[in-house]
């Protein structure tokens, strides 16, 4: 290892909880979200666990994401989940990816390809509505003209799939999930036939596979709690059985006894009240260590106990106080993770900083090794 900084990744911990999600939705299907460099966890090790452990198919944002999964040999569905540059669309098919349309010239675009030359007969696509997420998908009352204009191009194109986005899954009692799943239902009820006897349909995330078993529908679309992650505190309670996927660990570097009134890192910021010893860690901001963690009460684990960070958070190293127990250049130290007796998850990060685990995880930049989780005694 280059540098004393890294992550490990569980993967029996990725297969243990895609059966868990299986078990919950059965039965529904699950199909892992692997995007974003699988949240941070490495995207091609986790299409791989989650396939292994009954995923059917994986989900990906970009057309290079798709790729790169095809590129090491993995053959299973993939789905676009979002309509790319139109420009690109032959790769689409290239790659034998599942494009998800909403608008009518990126249908035509589809329709426009030659197939032959990538030997395919025909390009299955999803359509996605917007029902009350707003971010992109056909409104209900158009969904209907564009599934026909779909229908209207086969055999090249097939309607395969129909699929919606939840906005508020993880807060449970909020109404705006009935809601949408109604809609859905309203668009369902209207659309034209298709060629497909039973068309795939999906809407639920992680955090409506969990609480929503009306959304669970063919599929669902399992993404942060495959990773062990919770998809909101509202939905804590029903994620005790998920196994957290990433650690993230370093070694102390660099030791130091101050004094009393000895101030530290940028801005001097961070005054010492006593004597101590401080540890230099070399992991910063630009591996995925927010700036300001330190300011929120952030803490390490080293030895088994917490220690804090101490001052800002710089590009490439952190401070943390680490008291007068016995602690030597080398000694691990766990920022994401469990040691001993004492754990910190990433929605602990979060919670101080007021974000989401999502952020936190996939904000682990390429900088820091991605190893598989150690054995004990390694």
């Amino acid at each position: 290892m280059s540098r004393w900084a890294w992550a490990e990744i569980d993967h029996d911990a990725i297969r243990h909880n895609v059966e868990v999600l299986r078990r919950a939705v059965a039965p529904s299907a699950v199909w892992a979200v692997v995007k974003a460099d699988g949240y941070g966890h490495g995207a091609i090790g986790v299409a791989r666990s989650a396939l292994e452990a009954g995923a059917e198919g994986l989900c990906v944002a970009l057309i290079d994401e798709g790729a790169e999964l095809r590129r090491a040999g993995v053959d299973a569905p993939i789905l676009l989940l979002s309509e790319q540059p139109r420009a690109d669309v032959a790769r689409i098919a290239e790659h034998r990816l599942t494009p998800t349309v909403y608008t009518r010239p990126y249908v035509e675009a589809l329709a426009a390809l030659d197939l032959a030359a990538f030997d395919l007969d025909r390009l299955d696509v999803h359509l996605k509505v917007d029902t009350g997420m707003g971010r992109v998908g056909v409104a209900p009352g158009d969904a209907p003209a564009l599934a026909e204009i779909v229908r209207q191009h086969a055999p090249r194109l097939r309607l395969a799939g129909v699929a919606t986005h939840l906005a508020s899954a993880d807060e449970i009692t909020d109404p705006a999930t009935s809601q949408q799943l109604a809609a859905f239902e309203s668009v369902l009820a209207v659309l034209p036939p298709t060629p497909v006897e039973s068309p795939l349909l999906h809407a639920a995330n992680s955090a409506g596979a969990l609480a929503h078993p009306l959304a669970r529908y063919s599929f669902v679309r399992a993404g942060i709690a495959i990773y062990g992650i919770s998809p909101g505190h509202g939905v804590d309670h029903l994620c005790r059985e998920l196994r957290p996927a990433m650690s993230l660990r370093a070694r102390v570097s660099y030791l130091k006894r101050v004094e009393a009134g000895t101030r530290i890192s940028y801005g001097l910021r961070h005054t010492f009240s006593r004597p101590t010893t401080v540890a230099t860690v070399p992991i910063g901001y630009a591996d995925g260590v927010p700036r300001r963690l330190f300011e929120t009460g952030g803490e390490v684990l080293v030895g088994g106990r917490r220690c804090a960070i101490v001052g800002v958070v710089t590009m490439d190293q952190l401070m943390a106080d680490v008291g007068d127990d016995p602690v030597a250049i080398g000694d691990e130290v766990v920022l994401i993770g469990a040691q001993g007796d004492e754990r910190i998850a990433a929605e602990e990060w979060a919670d101080r900083l007021g974000t989401i685990g999502y952020e936190i995880v996939c904000g682990v930049s390429r900088r820091i090794a991605r190893a598989p989780r150690r054995s004990i005694g390694d």
